[in-house]
């Protein structure tokens, strides 16, 4: 049945659905596991690091994680190239807020503009959705520490603790289960890696196999950091986490 109204973003089903739409959810839930946690002195984002071959070198820079600003960063789930696009996209758009008015942008504003601008490939016969999920950590003066989850659609969100890519809802009842406001950072760098470890495909966690970075304030700047292995190997350790 929906073979008959898929061939076009624009076109509803009987029942108000857009199958192109879905379809490009599907490519989401299809990709490695993200997680994010929100806790009060910081944000960690977690992915599984997927190696499709064992010839292939692995790069310095990550397919997962981007900067988009120095108080944004974002991780994404689905095509790496439409990934490409969008950050390039919100990376022109906040250092635009940042030359006008002379200060950084509010984080949901520039998720909101992004969104739009998924959004607006929904509308059009001679577009596709982007196939891409993003989670958005930042931080500002208003809110402070942020964090944001947009889909395909143009929808976003913000959460406290959220799982997309594979096996999204085993990781969504793991972290309904063990997330508390109160964790310290170090603690929601151990429940990031045991969501991921738990939804990997694998007996045997490595950390060649995650890929961690910690969003948190120090001297009132805004600092990323990217986990080195050996770090990750000693939250595995610290955490005693197995799958």
């Amino acid at each position: 049945m929906s073979r008959r109204y898929d061939s076009k973003t624009t076109t509803f089903t009987p029942e108000g659905r857009l199958m192109q739409v879905e379809y490009a959810m599907e490519a989401i839930n299809n990709a490695g596991s993200t997680v994010g946690v929100l806790c009060s002195e910081g944000i960690v984002i977690g992915a599984e690091r997927k190696q499709t071959s064992k010839l292939l070198e692995r790069s310095k820079h990550s397919e997962k994680m981007y900067q988009i600003d120095e108080h944004v960063v974002c991780a994404a789930a689905g095509l790496t190239a439409d990934a490409n696009i969008l950050i390039n996209h919100a990376r022109i758009i906040s250092q635009q807020y940042q030359y006008t008015y002379h200060e950084l942008m509010p984080v949901e504003q520039l998720v909101r503009q992004l969104c739009n601008s998924k959004q607006g490939y929904t509308q059009h016969g001679g577009l596709r959705p982007f196939g891409v999920s993003f989670l958005y950590a930042g931080w500002d003066p208003i809110y402070g520490f942020q964090l944001y989850c947009s889909d395909p659609s143009g929808n976003y969100l913000g959460w406290k603790a959220i799982a997309i890519g594979a096996n999204n809802q085993s990781a969504s009842g793991i972290l309904k289960q063990d997330y508390e406001e109160n964790f310290t950072l170090r603690q929601s760098l151990g429940l990031v890696a045991k969501v991921i470890t738990k939804s990997m495909d694998t007996t045997s966690p490595t950390p060649d196999k995650l890929e961690i970075i910690v969003l948190s304030r120090q001297n009132n700047k805004v600092v990323y950091k990217t986990l080195r292995d050996e770090e990750v190997q000693e939250i595995l350790t610290e955490f005693k986490i197995v799958t």
